[in-house]
C-alpha cells in the first residue's frame, strides 16, 4: 500500500441489515461481518464499511487513508493544522485513529503495522 493514498471508505448506518440488503440488491456488493456493528463491503470499486450507530446521520461517510507509521503522520497531520479527534486505537486488522482538517472535515489514518 501507498502512504497517504485513500485506501478505504466507511459509512454510518442506522442498520446493518438494511445497508446490506440494499447496496447488495441494488449494486451486488459483498459483506464480512465483524460484530453486530460493522460489516465491510467488497466489489465496489474501492474497500469500504458499515459502522452502526443509534445516532441521526448527518454526514455518514468517513475516508480513510493509509500511512504504515501512525505516530510519525499523526505528529505531521497536528504539525499542518488537523485536529485530532480520536487518538490512536485498534481494531481487527490494525490501528488507527482519527483527525478534522482546518475545514472541519473528519478523516482518519490506519496502519497494519
Amino acid at each position: 500500500m501507498n502512504n497517504c493514498h485513500i485506501s478505504y471508505v466507511e459509512f454510518k448506518t442506522n442498520s446493518i441489515e438494511d445497508a446490506k440488503k440494499f447496496y447488495n440488491s441494488a449494486f451486488g456488493w459483498t459483506f464480512t461481518d465483524y460484530g453486530p456493528d460493522y460489516t465491510a463491503f467488497e466489489n465496489s470499486g474501492l474497500f469500504g464499511g458499515f459502522e452502526k450507530t443509534d445516532d441521526i446521520i448527518t454526514n455518514g461517510a468517513l475516508v480513510v487513508l493509509y500511512h504504515e507509521d501512525l505516530e510519525q503522520i499523526k505528529s505531521k497531520v497536528k504539525e499542518c493544522g488537523g485536529v485530532i479527534s480520536k487518538d490512536i486505537f485498534s481494531f481487527p486488522g490494525g490501528r488507527r485513529f482519527h483527525f478534522t482538517d482546518p475545514s472541519g472535515n473528519e478523516l482518519a489514518i490506519w496502519s497494519d503495522k
